[in-house]
């Protein structure tokens, strides 16, 4: 019994690093002229920031994006978000994302992630995957799919960052 000890404590450091997630990772994306971007330095100089996996054949995060886009502005000016958007469409379909964005008039910083290794190493297995990063770049909360009403949930939960509350009462 005491041999197994040993290798339970190692398992249990070993999964809480892979809970523990201190921001976007170093990986190569694309901003939509084609230049490559490393997703570590997406910033907001200090205020919260969401990254929300999307792809152009996906209608639930169209419909996710073109909602939160009607009340974007005023999300911006009462908290200072950013939100990017990163699409997962592969490179067949990537040259569809900027003439699509453009047509849904969407106000968003939009990112190509042609390969998923973005995807990947987040551990997006459905999308829309919404991402909520504090101040400090920090994944302080996630959410898959989308049902109407989720976006007014996020927003609850970006004034909370905003005035310092706890998010997770």
């Amino acid at each position: 019994m005491n041999k197994f000890i040993p290798i339970l404590f190692l398992s249990l450091i070993c999964s809480i690093g892979l809970f523990a997630q201190e921001g976007l990772p170093s990986i190569q994306i694309k901003d939509l002229m084609g230049n490559q971007v490393d997703a570590s330095i997406l910033s907001n100089d200090g205020k919260p920031i969401v990254v929300s996996f999307w792809a152009t054949w996906c209608k639930p995060c169209i419909r996710e994006l073109s909602t939160i886009n009607d009340d974007y502005i005023d999300w911006q000016d009462e908290t200072g978000v950013k939100l990017i958007a990163i699409s997962i469409d592969d490179s067949r379909l990537s040259s569809k994302v900027r003439p699509f964005v453009t047509g849904q008039g969407w106000e968003y910083e939009v990112y190509l992630d042609e390969n998923s290794e973005l995807r990947r190493a987040l551990n997006v297995n459905n999308i829309p995957h919404t991402f909520l990063l504090n101040g400090e770049g920090e994944i302080v909360w996630q959410h898959n799919g989308y049902i109407p009403g989720d976006e007014d949930h996020l927003y609850e939960l970006i004034t909370k960052l905003v005035n310092g509350e706890d998010i997770n009462e």
